[in-house]
C-alpha cells in the first residue's frame, strides 16, 4: 500500500516552505527514514524522510515550488530496496507533475478573495485595510498571496502604482552569472527591509576598555575549562552584562504589538552566528537564569549546529534581544539592524589597542566600540544611552555582575 509524504509541521509561525532539492527521483528505492527531499524555510533547511521503505512514486511538486504545511510531496510505493527503478520512471511521473500545471495558472481570478492569501499575508492586509484584489496575483503556490507580496505592495508609492511603467528586463553581461536567491537570503532581505520600514530605528555608540575582561579570562581560563569543559569567552561576559542592563531598562527587552507594549519578565537572547547559508540567530531561552558556563556551552553548541546545518526551527524563534559580533570578521564599527519585532540589538566589534586618557594620562588600552540599535518608538534616547553605559561598566569590571551592582 502506498504511503503519502507530506510537508511536516515546520515550527512556530512557519507555514510555507520551498522545494530546495529532490534527493531521490521517481522510481528510486528508498529506505525507511531516508531523506528524499530538502525543504527550505524562512529560517533553515529541513530534510523530509520516507515514512516506509519502498520505491519513490511520482513527485507532486517540482524544485522551486512553494508548498504549505500538510501539502502532498510524493508517495512511497511498496517494493524492495534495489528494485529496478526504470519501470516506475518510465510510467509517467512527468505527466503526473505536469497535470496540475494547467489549473495552477488559473488562481488569478480567485486572487480577489482573501482566501487566496496565506495566513501571514491575510493578517498584514487586515492591518492595512487591504484586500487581495488590490495586491493582485500572488507568487505563492497556486498563485496564493504571500507575506512578501503584501510587503512589496505596501513598499510601492500608491499614487504611482496604477501608472507605473513595466521595468525593462536587465541585459546581462556575458561575464556575469545570474543565480537565483535562496529562500533564506530572500527572507533575510525582506525582514531587514521590513525592520527599516516599520521601526523608528536609531543607533547609539560607546566604547569599552576590555582590560578587565581580558584579565578575568587570563586568570580563570584554565580552571574554567577544567571544571566546565568549555572556554570562557567574551560572549558570556557580554551576555551577562546585557542581561543585567536589560533588567534595569526593560523597554529594550519589550516589543510593540499594535497599540500595546509587551513587557517581559524573561530574557531570550538571540546570538548571531555564521552558517553555510548565511547569518542565523539562534536563541538562548531564559538566558537570565544561566551562568557564564551554561551560556558558553549553549553558544558553542549553536555554532557547531550552524556550521553543520542542523539548527532546529524552534531554536531560531522567540528571541527578545539580539547580539551580533562583527568583530570576528574584523569590523571596527557598524550599525546593526533590528531583528523585528525586537526593540534592541547590540553590535560588538574588533578589539584594538588605542591611546586613551586615563586619570589625566595617555595610555594604550584594548578598546572595543559597541553599538545599540533600538526602536525609538518604545525606547527613549536616555534609556538607550544609559543601557550602553551600564553595559560598559559591567564589562569593564565584571565583578559587578557577581555582586549585582
Amino acid at each position: 500500500m502506498s504511503v503519502e509524504i507530506k510537508v511536516p509541521t515546520l515550527g512556530e509561525s512557519v507555514t510555507t516552505a520551498t522545494i530546495a532539492k529532490w534527493l531521490k527521483q521517481p522510481g528510486d528505492a528508498v529506505k525507511e527514514d531516508e531523506p528524499v527531499v530538502e525543504l527550505e524555510t524562512d529560517k533553515v533547511s529541513v530534510e523530509v524522510a520516507a515514512p516506509q521503505a519502498g520505491v519513490l512514486g511520482p513527485q507532486a511538486v517540482k524544485e522551486g515550488d512553494e508548498v504549505e504545511v500538510g501539502a502532498l510531496l510524493a508517495t512511497v510505493e511498496p517494493g524492495k530496496a534495489g528494485a529496478a527503478p526504470a519501470a516506475p520512471k518510465a510510467v509517467a511521473p512527468e505527466k503526473k507533475v505536469e497535470a496540475p500545471a494547467a489549473p495552477a495558472a488559473k488562481p488569478a481570478a480567485p486572487a480577489v478573495d482573501s482566501a487566496a492569501a496565506l495566513p501571514a499575508a491575510r493578517k498584514i492586509m487586515a492591518e492595512n485595510g487591504l484586500n487581495a484584489g488590490q495586491v493582485g496575483q500572488g507568487t505563492g503556490l497556486g498563485g496564493r498571496i504571500t507575506k512578501g507580496d503584501v510587503l512589496g505592495f505596501l513598499s510601492q508609492p500608491q499614487a504611482a502604482t496604477p501608472a507605473a511603467a513595466p521595468k525593462p528586463a536587465r541585459k546581462d553581461d556575458p561575464r556575469e552569472e545570474r543565480v537565483k536567491m535562496t529562500r533564506l537570503r530572500r527572507t533575510i532581505a525582506r525582514r531587514l527591509k521590513e525592520a527599516q520600514n516599520t521601526a523608528a530605528m536609531l543607533t547609539t555608540f560607546n566604547e569599552i576598555d576590555m582590560s578587565g575582561a581580558m584579565a578575568l579570562r587570563a586568570e580563570f581560563q584554565d580552571s574554567f575549562v577544567k571544571k566546565h569543559g568549555v572556554k570562557l569567552g567574551y560572549m558570556s561576559i557580554f551576555s551577562r552584562g546585557v542581561i543585567a542592563a536589560l533588567k534595569e531598562f526593560p523597554a529594550i527587552n519589550a516589543e510593540i504589538d499594535g497599540e500595546d507594549v509587551i513587557y517581559r519578565d524573561f530574557i531570550n537572547l538571540g546570538i548571531a552566528v555564521g552558517g553555510p547559508n548565511g547569518l542565523v540567530v539562534p536563541v538562548i531561552r531564559d538566558a537570565d537564569k544561566m551562568g557564564f558556563a551554561q551560556i558558553e556551552k549553549t553558544i558553542s553548541g549553536f555554532g557547531k549546529a550552524a556550521r553543520e546545518g542542523t539548527l532546529k526551527l524552534d531554536e531560531l524563534s522567540g528571541g527578545t534581544f539580539s547580539i551580533t559580533n562583527g568583530g570576528i570578521y574584523g569590523s571596527l564599527l557598524s550599525t546593526p539592524i533590528l531583528n523585528s519585532p525586537q526593540s534592541g540589538i547590540l553590535g560588538m566589534h574588533s578589539i584594538q589597542e588605542r591611546p586613551v586618557a586615563v586619570n589625566g594620562q595617555v595610555v594604550i588600552r584594548p578598546m572595543m566600540y559597541v553599538a545599540l540599535s533600538y526602536d525609538h518608538r518604545i525606547v527613549d534616547g536616555k534609556e538607550a544611552v544609559s543601557f550602553l553605559v551600564r553595559l560598559k561598566q559591567n564589562v569593564e569590571d565584571p565583578r559587578r555582575l557577581l555582586i549585582d551592582v
